[in-house]
């Protein structure tokens, strides 16, 4: 697959995630910390799902 997220875009999602894994396993927001592992995992590869279909990307044009 192509690269199609910014480091902006990358920071945001990995940031958010730990956050959402965190709130996850101290039980504040209960199993809705799963979504959290997604954003890690789209953040560690680079790649988002979402925007393909769209034809979407975050990155800067050189």
């Amino acid at each position: 697959m192509t690269i199609n997220m910014g480091t902006t875009d990358r920071t945001l999602r990995l940031v958010a995630g730990i956050i959402l894994i965190a709130l996850g396993l101290t039980g504040v927001i209960g199993w809705w910390g799963i979504i959290g592992v997604v954003l890690v995992a789209t953040a560690a590869v680079r790649v988002c799902p979402a925007y393909l279909p769209f034809g979407l990307s975050t990155l800067r044009k050189k």
